[in-house]
């Protein structure tokens, strides 16, 4: 799973962006305890799907400038790009548990 650090937006650009596949990116803030709850299981899933789809985690504590242009509201957020584009999105208001990522992550794989 590539870590996108603080103010990294040319590796943002070059890694999500301009990605030749889809890009699964995990937007996370230190404050944010279940992104910290979800992070080792979304590692898991990136090895389970990561033959289709590339997995990036952000964390938005020295990213906020970057978040709010990727219109990240609310944490956790994880949004799959594709083609520079957003394709895909799951808001808090759609995460309880990782079965909520995993549903999200599989039904767009399945698609591939």
């Amino acid at each position: 799973m590539l870590e996108i650090g603080k103010d990294n937006k040319e590796i943002f650009d070059t890694e999500v962006l301009e990605s030749e596949m889809p890009v699964f990116v995990d937007f996370w803030g230190d404050k944010c305890e279940i992104c910290k709850q979800l992070m080792p299981g979304v590692h898991e899933l990136a090895e389970k799907y990561g033959d289709k789809i590339k997995f990036a985690s952000l964390n938005i504590s020295g990213a906020r400038r970057l978040a709010i242009k990727q219109k990240v509201l609310g944490l956790p957020t994880m949004i799959i790009y594709k083609n520079g584009e957003r394709d895909a999105v799951i808001t808090p208001d759609k995460i309880t548990n990782l079965a909520d990522v995993e549903g999200f992550i599989k039904e767009y794989y399945e698609k591939l």
